[in-house]
Parts: structure tokens; sequence; C-alpha cells
């Protein structure tokens, strides 16, 4: 049977493989807020159900069946998310855990029609791409905002991380998608960027910076 903390681990996985790479079963428990052997008790029964792989060498892999499933949760959050967002008037800070229990309890057909209906949206609120839309291809040009140059310009593509707390920070300063933004200065000893956006300048710390993703002017 499929629950939903198989989901969870499924999904978390794919993220995570996109984000870091390759995929520790330490890194994966710390993410999931669980303790090392429950992660490992969980992989034992994805293995067994054929959704993953794990090596030492390779860490943990989605196969093709978890791969598929995997992708299919993470379409269904974004686009609830951008329900919540576009149609209900949520702030983006508000969506992610209401799209967690919202993705699910839905079927194919009211996928199609979800999608449909907002327009088949290429991202999600915070810049993720949806999987099967062509963001999803031009995403892996990304970079943190962190790995930028004095006098380098950008546009933020997306928030990697959609801690509450966080996203209402940057809401503040107009760190959005598709904003325009510069570096004017970066301290020395990884300290401080000072960014511009909008024609207001702001500092943003390293960890700040590393959690947003650019991609080319």
């Amino acid at each position: 049977m499929i629950t939903e903390a198989v989901e969870e681990y499924l999904e978390t996985i794919y993220k995570m493989s996109l984000e870091e790479g390759p995929v520790i079963a330490a890194r994966l428990a710390e993410r999931m807020g669980v303790s090392p052997p429950t992660t490992a008790d969980m992989l034992r029964r994805l293995t067994e159900a054929g959704f993953v792989k794990v090596s030492r060498k390779k860490g943990v892999r989605l196969t093709d069946k978890g791969g598929e499933m995997a992708e299919t949760l993470v379409r269904r959050h974004r686009l609830w998310e951008r329900f919540l967002t576009d149609v209900l008037g949520f702030d983006w800070d508000q969506v992610h855990e209401e799209a967690c229990k919202l993705e699910h309890a839905i079927s194919d057909q009211v996928e199609e029609k979800l999608a449909a209906m907002l327009g088949d949206p290429e991202t999600c609120p915070h810049g993720h791409p949806i999987p099967g839309s062509k963001a999803a291809r031009r995403s892996a040009s990304d970079k943190p905002l962190s790995d930028l140059c004095v006098g380098d310009e950008a546009v933020i593509a997306k928030v990697t991380e959609e801690e509450p707390k966080l996203l209402q920070y940057l809401a503040s300063l107009g760190l959005l998608p598709d904003a325009h933004i510069s570096i004017k200065e970066i301290a020395p000893f990884k300290g401080p960027l000072l960014v511009q956006v909008a024609g207001a300048q702001y500092a943003l710390g390293q960890e700040v910076a590393s959690k947003i993703m650019v991609r080319s002017a």
C-alpha cells in the first residue's frame, strides 16, 4: 500500500537529487525530521517496492517507477500552490503546508483540469519549475545568488526553501521570482552581499543568498 509517508519520502528524494546531487541517507533523515533508523527502515520498504535503489557509492536513487511517482507528486503540489495564491489569494508563505495536504488527494483527471484552469503554469509561486513545463528544462542553469560577483546582474528564478518567515522577509524586500537584481558590494571573508532590487539596496547574509537561485538577466 502506498501511504502518504511513502509519497513524502519519494517527493523529498526527488527534490534533494535535483538540489544536491547524490542523496545521502543521513541527509534524507535530517530533511524528513526523523531518526536515521526510521529512514533506513523506510528505504528498505521503498527498495522492496521498486521505488529506489540504495548503494554506498551512489547513495539513494529513484528508479524509473519511483521517479515517475515523485514527479507526479511534485507537479500536483506546485499546481495546488499556484491555485492557492492565484485563485484563493493566499500569500506565497502560506501555501506550502496546505499544498502538502492537497497533493495526496487528487486524481489524474482533476490534475489535468486544475492545470488547464490555471493556464498550464510553468512555475509555482516560489519559482520552482512545475514538472512537464518548459521551465523544468530551463532550471538546470540556475545558480545561487551567493555565487555572483560584484557588478553581476541576474533575475531571481526561485527560492529553494519554503520556510514562511524567510519568504515573508524576502517578500518585504521585493526579492521575488522574476525580480531583476544586481550585486553592488560583497564584504570580505564571506560577509554579506549588498544587492539592489527595484532601485533599493539591501544587505543579505551569505546563508540567505545561497537559498535564492538566479538566472542570467
